[in-house]
């Protein structure tokens, strides 16, 4: 009797330890996928599409990064430059994020310093819904981080295309520092060794030549 009592007692323990962490489970976590070329920016919550909003993206001088990133800090206010909320993402070359904005005209285009604007009112929405910590990806294009186009890049650019190329100079042995995005002198170095190394003139810059010379294209 003993026994089947303490059978009993102890599958009521683990019903009740385990119901909670069964309710947790079944609450699937939300990410953001953002298609700059499309302008679309897409809630998703697990394998269910919350929400759709057009946003505006990065103007060609200062493109949208690329890849894949976190939400890490937000904040909200009274109506500015950035709406009236920002979700901070943890890009290494930059402070950029997912925003409302004052210009809502400018909702559609490439128009932004890199940040992904939103219409306030749908800024307002997404802040309310996701948490710190929710995945963002960020795609433009079919061919990753180099986008859409192969841009000269030189000492002083920070971007995705600059981390794609620290990545394929530190695969060749070129390259000894983390791929940041960030062109500083280590990158440099990096790229006038690699361009002696092709027999191209060591001039500090990533062209036409050396992105040919890595086999680094468009269709990487």
């Amino acid at each position: 009797m003993r026994r089947r009592m303490f059978m009993l007692l102890t599958l009521m323990c683990a019903a009740f330890l385990l119901a909670p962490l069964s309710a947790a489970a079944r609450q699937e976590p939300f990410f953001i996928h953002v298609d700059v070329e499309q302008k679309r920016l897409t809630l998703w919550q697990g394998d269910e599409l919350i929400r759709q909003y057009t946003v505006a993206t990065g103007a060609w001088a200062t493109p949208t990064p690329v890849g894949v990133f976190t939400i890490t800090h937000r904040f909200s206010g009274q109506m500015g430059g950035f709406g009236t909320c920002f979700l901070g993402l943890n890009v290494p070359w930059g402070d950029f994020g997912i925003h409302g904005t004052n210009k809502p005209e400018s909702i559609g285009y490439d128009a932004s310093h890199g940040c992904i604007r939103m219409q306030v009112h749908d800024a307002e929405e997404l802040y309310a819904l996701v948490p710190n910590g929710t995945k963002v990806v960020i795609e433009c294009g079919s061919y990753g981080e180099l986008g859409t186009s192969l841009r000269t890049l030189q000492n002083g650019d920070r971007s995705s295309m600059v981390r794609a190329v620290q990545r394929k100079l530190r695969a060749l042995g070129f390259y000894h520092g983390w791929p940041d995005g960030i062109f500083g002198a280590g990158t440099q170095k990096a790229v006038d060794q690699a361009r002696k190394a092709f027999g191209l003139t060591p001039n500090g810059l990533v062209d036409w030549s050396l992105y040919m010379a890595l086999g680094l294209t468009l269709f990487e």
